[in-house]
């Protein structure tokens, strides 16, 4: 099976694609595992300090005024991710949940979030082992991220929550138990940095991104089949045509026609 080399700049749409289908197992590269140590080595820096950081040592929105204490800092994280896992209706299917996952351990392994590699490594375990969060398909809001699917992911991650492993549900303690996983504790950043994202989004739309170019595909074989068998002309795709205007998408088109097309004897 192929493996995706996750450093926060280089995944493909076809990545994804095979990832949220099965089709490929993850990992993070050497590299973003440095970056992110040199990140969360800041994240150190500002609790060693005492400084004052929104979302590292303080409450979250209206309560950004508000230093939370050291020893509260783990719990802090923990409720944010708990509070904010109120999505409501059906399960979102397995393949959108994996693309999220994935897209999240891809933002992290960028190295800006200030998280321990851990962290990521976490949701690629799950993701290699084909433990996926039971995450309730309404709830985004969508204008600090999506927050209520991002949290249901983070749920699992922490052994709270429901998840399916091999097709079955169960409670997501059990689930990470069974892959040899512990449930991960929170530190200062790290709820935030999981929550606070778009991956739900960015899943759906990268999916059907897919989709869309899979079935442009297929719809250029069908009329290049229908124009041999109307004996039509391929002339209509001659690259000159398609330069003048030009519009990226139709002169690949018009290529992919002018391939698909070459040698053939049905044509006029």
């Amino acid at each position: 099976m192929p493996t995706v080399v996750l450093d926060g700049e280089h995944l493909s749409l076809e990545d994804v694609e095979r990832v949220a289908g099965g089709e490929a197992r993850v990992r993070i590269s050497a590299a973003a595992r440095a970056g992110m140590n040199h990140s969360r080595d800041l994240v150190r820096k500002v609790l060693g300090s005492r400084e004052v950081v929104y979302g590292i040592n303080t409450g979250f929105g209206a309560l950004c005024q508000v230093v939370i204490e050291p020893g509260q800092i783990s719990r802090l994280q923990r409720n944010l991710v708990v509070s904010h896992a109120a999505g409501v209706g059906r399960p979102l299917p397995v393949p959108v949940v994996r693309a999220m996952m994935l897209l999240r351990a891809n933002v992290l392994a960028k190295g800006y979030s200030g998280v321990r590699p851990k962290v990521a490594e976490h949701l690629v375990a799950m993701i290699n082992a084909g433990l996926h969060p039971v995450v309730p398909a309404q709830g985004s809001v969508g204008a600090s991220g999506d927050l209520a699917p991002l949290a249901h992911m983070t749920l699992t991650m922490l052994g709270l929550g429901q998840a399916e492993l091999n097709g079955r549900r169960l409670s997501a303690a059990r689930a990470l138990k069974r892959i040899g996983l512990s449930p991960l504790t929170l530190e200062a950043k790290e709820g935030l940095a999981l929550t606070n994202g778009t991956a739900f989004m960015a899943a759906v739309g990268t999916l059907a991104t897919w989709q869309a170019e899979n079935l442009a595909c297929v719809a250029d074989v069908a009329g290049a089949l229908s124009l041999e068998a109307l004996h039509g002309t391929p002339r209509a795709f001659d690259a000159r045509i398609h330069d003048v205007r030009p519009h990226p998408r139709q002169v690949e088109c018009a290529a992919f026609m002018r391939q698909l097309l070459t040698g053939s004897t049905f044509t006029r």
